[in-house]
């Protein structure tokens, strides 16, 4: 169980370790399908809302025709004679009306008085007849006002409308000749709404999904760079934490070699001499000697202890400053027989960043001064202006053929390659320039900031 649970654990760790290599082409497809989702939800949304305007463009222009027929036509028809159900005033009216009124989407006419009776209609078998208003057909002929719903077929009084299908009704309030309030009611086919509902979205609809494909096609080049971008910010993560592991190695090893074989061989034999002089007969004056050596090997090996802890815990840059610095890390190497000529006086106000870089540059020239040069002197020399530091270490050693310098970078010399990968990180330059039996110059420079 414990096994599984740790497969499990494992196997979450993995799909969400973030040294894992990005790949570009699964967030641009991931990238494209979140747009094409995104872009079916808008044209989702505005094939809606364009269908509702549609609509309401359509219902709209059925009330205007409503009220321009019922005010215009109809209306100024309404005579007495009309009113008093005169048979020939009602067929003069029906006449004007089915040449005038009933075309196109308008299908039904009715003519109502308040009392609910059928005073005219294109449908004979309605005139007459009496049914109940309801209350918005009621408010609309006491007001004159328009109004408009979807026609309930099954109600009585559109018994006769049901062939039609679904209809809309329009009511107008007008006024008979004698001031008598009537109603006129239009009745449109629901059809007609619907197709300029449809026509709405027509029109509207090609641009709008070709202004969002156009959009997202213009992404995927953005998300491709920022995916690559993406990507290589990630190689240059991962390079800088194996850079950072490889140097911490390094610089461990590097402690222990000089530990073992500098203070504690000398403490070694530091104490054989101590324990020699314990064990031998009495002889004050060579005990003395012994512990007077003894004296002078502890203060080497305290001074050389305190030049391994300046190299790994530098000092304070941010109060001291980089001369100050770089006066210490000379000092140290003075008490190894060399001779360091310090020319530090300009750079006290660098930023703390270009310190830093400057300081550990000029430790790892120093070091391999020491441990490869065989110099008996070098110069180290800062100087800096607004824009750019500089620190040049100057060494009169055995130097080298410049042509091998390309090989050792190649072969992965740890010096090198972790000084060439410091600057260049800071957006500085390295120059080396060495000549067997010359000595060797590195300069550093490093922008300000």
């Amino acid at each position: 169980m414990g096994l599984v649970a740790n497969g499990r654990a494992a196997g979450r760790r993995r799909r969400t370790d973030p040294a894992r290599p990005v790949s570009v082409t699964a967030l641009v497809v991931r990238f494209s399908l979140a747009g094409v989702v995104v872009m079916v939800l808008l044209g989702s949304v505005v094939a809606v809302l364009a269908r509702q305007a549609g609509t309401d463009q359509a219902v709209d222009a059925a009330r205007r025709v409503a009220w321009v027929t019922g005010r215009g036509i109809a209306e100024p028809r309404l005579t007495d004679a009309v009113v008093a159900g005169d048979p020939q005033a009602l067929a003069a009216l029906d006449a004007d009306l089915r040449r005038y009124v009933l075309q196109g989407s308008l299908v039904r006419v009715k003519i109502w008085r308040p009392d609910g009776r059928i005073l005219y209609s294109d449908e004979p078998r309605l005139v007459g007849q009496r049914f109940t208003l309801e209350e918005e057909e009621v408010e609309a002929l006491q007001e004159r006002t328009t109004d408009s719903e979807i026609s309930d077929l099954s109600a009585p009084e559109n018994v006769y409308e049901r062939p039609f299908g679904k209809l809309l009704e329009v009511y107008v309030g007008l006024t008979a000749a004698d001031g008598e309030p009537l109603l006129f009611e239009a009745y449109f086919r629901y059809d007609a709404v619907v197709d300029a509902a449809e026509a709405q979205w027509r029109r509207y609809a090609p641009a709008t999904l070709a202004g969002l494909l156009v959009l997202q096609l213009v992404q995927i080049p953005f998300a491709w760079s920022l995916a690559r971008r993406l990507q290589r910010q990630q190689r240059d993560r991962q390079r800088l934490l194996q850079r950072a592991v490889d140097a911490s190695h390094t610089e461990r090893r590097r402690i222990a070699a000089d530990l073992h074989d500098g203070v504690v061989q000398d403490l070694t034999g530091l104490t054989y001499a101590l324990d020699a002089a314990r064990l031998a007969p009495p002889d004050p004056a060579g005990q003395l000697e012994v512990v007077g050596q003894a004296a002078t090997q502890l203060r080497s090996s305290v001074a050389d202890l305190r030049t391994l802890l300046v190299e790994i815990y530098p000092p304070d840059l941010a109060e001291e400053g980089l001369p100050a610095a770089l006066t210490d890390l000379a000092a140290g190497l003075e008490r190894t027989g060399l001779a360091v000529e310090v020319d530090v006086e300009a750079g006290a106000d660098l930023p703390l960043a270009t310190s830093s870089v400057l300081y550990r540059s000029g430790q790892e020239v120093l070091r391999n001064v020491v441990a490869h040069s065989d110099a008996g002197r070098v110069v180290l020399h800062l100087d800096a202006d607004e824009a750019s530091a500089r620190l040049v270490v100057d060494d009169d050693g055995r130097g080298f053929d410049e042509a091998d310098l390309d090989q050792r970078f190649a072969d992965g010399h740890i010096g090198l390659r972790s000084l060439g990968d410091l600057v260049d990180d800071a957006g500085g330059t390295l120059t080396i320039r060495s000549a067997p039996g010359r000595g060797t110059r590195v300069e550093i420079v490093v922008p300000v900031g």
